[in-house]
């Protein structure tokens, strides 16, 4: 807990730090809300005129992959729902720079926050809402001043700025005793000026695109973590597919002179940076012979794969497909992924889809803080 308390307050003080360097401020209640013109997940542009119908607008700035804005998503659908005969209409603007997203901030989501992604995590959740985006030149963030993901600002029909902060109280589904969102809404639709106007707000600092160099930075340091290839026979095998009973584990088998293991490889390890501080391992085994084991060291390096490593060299490779997965017909790569418990949790044989296989990670080992 003292760990815990530590890296939240960390965390705050980082968040304001940047959020203060960039000279933003935040839009202050009375305020006319600034127009905009960003593409939506259907493609569409979209500004404040797009929404004039809408007796309250509720803009809500969140991005794919923080796990507060996730642990949100639901009830952000949910209150659409219940509140669109109300004519309120909920506008969704992901304010961040992909490319600032370093891939340890990227451990609670299979997506980052590119537009591409964003048009994915919309559909996969089906949005009954717009999502914008505002990544590329961020100028809308700038204007409203929004210091986390998920921070909601709530307009009234003049579009004037009647309520800005989080939207409940707590996170974690269930837990959550005061409702300010839904309680400033219910108090504009009821005509009465709103009790709490202003709250803070908890969740992921913005990626602004000054942050760019932080997840350069990131990259460069993999070339000073230490690459090792040990040797594994097939009671080591049998053993690393019983699990070890914390972790989910990633088996990657593979060998260089194999081109879909050479093609994929890369979004393996970078997988593994992006989980790696959770419960999860990637482990990756070759099925080069032993005369390649300083090729596939070499490559390994090149990968900057500081992941466990294992040859199995010129064994029966029939014993090891049956100790492996009776579903694998010997076919290279095979990946792989095992619960703690050491059952085969995911499994695809030939290239992975980057995409796909991080889905099945972040399912098992949770989107949101516990």
């Amino acid at each position: 807990m003292k760990n815990l308390s530590f890296l939240i307050s960390l965390f705050v003080l980082i968040s304001f730090k940047t959020f203060a360097e960039e000279g933003v401020e935040t839009l202050k209640i009375g305020a006319k809300a600034p127009d905009f013109s960003l593409k939506g997940v259907d493609g569409k542009m979209n500004s404040l005129n797009t929404f004039s119908k809408a007796d309250i607008l509720v803009i809500i700035f969140t991005c794919n992959h923080c796990p507060t804005a996730q642990a949100y998503e639901d009830r952000i659908i949910d209150f659409q729902n219940k509140y669109k005969a109300k004519n309120v209409q909920v506008v969704a603007i992901s304010p961040n720079a992909d490319k600032a997203v370093r891939f340890d901030e990227l451990g609670y989501s299979d997506l980052n926050d590119s537009y591409e992604e964003m048009k994915i995590r919309a559909k996969n959740k089906a949005y009954n809402f717009p999502y914008l985006y505002d990544g590329e030149t961020q100028e809308v963030a700038h204007k409203y001043g929004p210091t986390t993901t998920p921070h909601a600002f709530v307009f009234d029909k003049s579009r004037i700025l009647r309520y800005v902060g989080r939207i409940d109280d707590n996170e974690h589904l269930g837990k959550a005793k005061t409702f300010d969102l839904v309680n400033a809404v219910n108090e504009m639709i009821a005509g009465m000026p709103v009790s709490v106007a202003t709250t803070k707000t908890f969740g992921c600092s913005l990626k602004w695109k000054s942050k760019i160099e932080w997840k350069v930075k990131e990259v460069e340091s993999w070339k000073s973590e230490a690459v090792s290839l040990d040797k594994i026979n097939i009671d080591g095998i049998k053993d690393l597919m019983k699990g070890d009973g914390v972790n989910y584990t990633l088996i990657n088998f593979w060998a260089t002179w194999c081109g879909p293991c050479v093609a994929e490889f890369s979004s393996l390890t970078e997988s593994d940076k992006m989980y790696r501080n959770r419960e999860f391992k990637f482990v990756s085994v070759s099925l080069d012979a032993p005369k390649s084991y300083d090729k596939a060291l070499a490559f390994l390096k090149k990968k900057y794969a500081s992941n466990l490593n294992y040859i199995f060299g010129d064994e029966s490779k029939y014993e090891l497909m049956e100790a492996v997965d009776a579903a694998w017909q010997g076919a290279l790569p095979h990946t792989v992924l095992l619960s703690p418990d050491g059952k085969i949790v995911y499994r695809q044989n030939g290239m992975i889809d980057p995409l796909e296989i991080r889905k099945a990670i972040v399912d098992h080992i949770g989107r949101v803080y516990p």
